[in-house]
């Protein structure tokens, strides 16, 4: 049997932000069999390769080497050799510092095929994040993207410092942090004047971004007050004026805050898209995970006589998806619920169903069970049948109001909420190290499985802001002993995080005040 080719992918990660990855990047990471990954590489990234790959950390930080750069060339030609598909994820670019090139150069030596797939160099992004251009029309007209890492013991520099400090606008120092004092006393002996502006930008493109402006002369001392660690760039050059106006990424309604996501980890990333976008740092920390029903019995049964159901009311987006997935395995599809009417307990249950080409007769103007109850009332007859799946666990006022008013309702469990702690470790961690702003809760089950998940450690959550989807979701807050500080007023995930910006836009004025 003829062996197996193997070939190693250099993609270069991006900077930080894992919105930067190419499509192609994204492409080839998914195919992947192994990847072998960077410190700098988004740990976020990660979430696009293919749940069975390999994953091998060779994370590289100042004086602390995982492997050394031989072991990790040697690695990648093991690899491809025993005919492995390789991600290797380079942060930033490969070829900007990232030693892309060394890693091909032995592959090809051993006759392995690769490919590299371009990456956005933080050269370049970072200053952009932090509102500074490299370049800008009657200000910068060049750039230098300059190693910081160059060691000032080992004798006559390989950087030309006279021509950067005199013939270049704009320099950018990667990964200049430990060497910061050397740098600018070159730049300043060869003729770049002490007043020069500058900026230090720590973990750009990162919610953590901090962004440091100061000027040439005092960039060091600055920096040692403000105890700036590395990873960091180092900007040079009027551009840096700039920032006044052109910052963008800092001023995000959530910038600087952490935000605890609880919602099971595959139904998360709506969420976390949003709380994203409004620049919070997502921890997702699932306290539940989606499981199937204890027995598909009853199901099974209430989908081979869908024909006798007048009504078909969905509670949850889960729900939806369960439903016609197990619909799908009995070799069924939406043609089965002809003549069914469907109800839906809010926007996003109805958005599901349209998923599946199917639009919802009756949505709640408000999304509680007691509300969907109302809006159901008019349309239902006595003696009406209605089938609803939903979780194995919730509330009854549903099929108990309904039942109330003459319908026959059969309740079918089509998933169920089990604990989730595969994140319990980093929860803790974040909580006794006070790094938590606030903790979402989207229902009442995440709410009881996150109790568990900190021990029921309560003394924990002081001075973290608890937000809930709804006043249920509240209502078992309140029940447990915990404090809500922000309910949103819409229930869903879209009113949840406006409910958050709001909060901090509310407390930033009192603060002002």
């Amino acid at each position: 049997m003829e062996k197996k080719q193997g070939k190693v992918f250099l993609i270069g990660a991006g900077p930080g932000d894992p919105g930067l990855l190419t499509l192609k990047g994204k492409e080839y990471l998914s195919q992947a069999e192994v990847v072998v990954y960077d410190r700098l590489a988004d740990p976020h990234i990660l979430a696009y390769a293919r749940p069975e790959a390999e994953l091998i950390y060779v994370g590289k930080a100042s004086s602390r080497h995982t492997l050394k750069q031989p072991e990790i060339n040697a690695l990648l030609v093991k690899l491809a050799s025993d005919g492995k598909l390789v991600a290797r994820l380079k942060g930033g670019d490969s070829f900007v510092f990232g030693r892309g090139g060394e890693e091909a150069l032995e592959l090809q030596k051993a006759g392995l095929p690769f490919e590299f797939v371009p990456g956005i160099t933080s050269a370049i992004a970072v200053p952009e994040y932090a509102g500074i251009p490299v370049t800008h029309r009657h200000v910068a007209t060049s750039f230098a993207v300059i190693t910081g890492h160059e060691d000032p013991t080992k004798g006559p520099s390989s950087i030309n410092w006279q021509g950067l400090a005199t013939s270049v606008d704009t320099l950018v120092f990667l990964m200049g942090v430990e060497n910061l004092q050397h740098i600018t006393s070159e730049l300043i002996a060869h003729g770049r004047p002490a007043a020069t502006p500058a900026a230090l930008i720590r973990w750009g493109t990162h919610p953590e971004q901090q962004t440091l402006v100061t000027t040439l002369g005092r960039a060091y001392d600055d920096v040692q007050a403000a105890h700036l660690k590395p990873p960091a760039i180092f900007i040079v050059g009027e551009v840096v004026k700039l920032r006044t106006e052109l910052a963008w990424f800092e001023k995000k309604p959530l910038f600087g805050k952490t935000v605890v996501v609880t919602r099971a980890r595959a139904q998360a990333s709506q969420l976390t898209k949003q709380l994203t976008a409004a620049g919070a740092k997502v921890l997702e920390v699932p306290a539940i995970k989606l499981a199937p029903p204890a027995n598909y019995a009853p199901l099974d049964q209430a989908l081979q006589n869908l024909s006798s159901y007048q009504w078909l009311i969905f509670t949850s987006a889960n729900g939806v998806d369960a439903f016609f997935k197990r619909l799908g395995l009995m070799q069924l599809d939406a043609r089965a619920l002809a003549g069914c009417l469907l109800a839906a307990i809010g926007s996003g249950t109805a958005a599901a169903l349209k998923k599946y080409g199917l639009h919802a007769d009756v949505v709640p103007a408000t999304y509680q069970a007691e509300d969907l109850a109302r809006a159901l009332q008019p349309h239902l007859q006595p003696g009406a049948t209605v089938l609803l799946p939903r979780a194995a666990v919730a509330r009854s006022v549903l099929p108990d109001t309904l039942q109330k008013w003459g319908a026959r309702v059969t309740v079918v469990p089509v998933y169920q909420t089990v604990q989730d702690d595969s994140a319990k470790f980093e929860l803790l961690n974040a909580l006794q190290n006070k790094t938590v702003d606030y903790i979402t809760f989207t229902s009442s089950s995440t709410v009881t499985n996150f109790l568990e998940l900190i021990d029921r450690q309560t003394q924990l959550l002081n001075n973290v802001q608890l937000a809930v989807i709804g006043p249920i979701t509240g209502a078992t807050c309140a029940q447990a002993g915990l404090k809500v500080s922000i309910t949103a007023r819409e229930y869903t995930i879209h009113g949840l995080v406006s409910a958050l910006i709001e909060s901090k836009y509310n407390l930033s004025t009192q603060r002002r005040d």
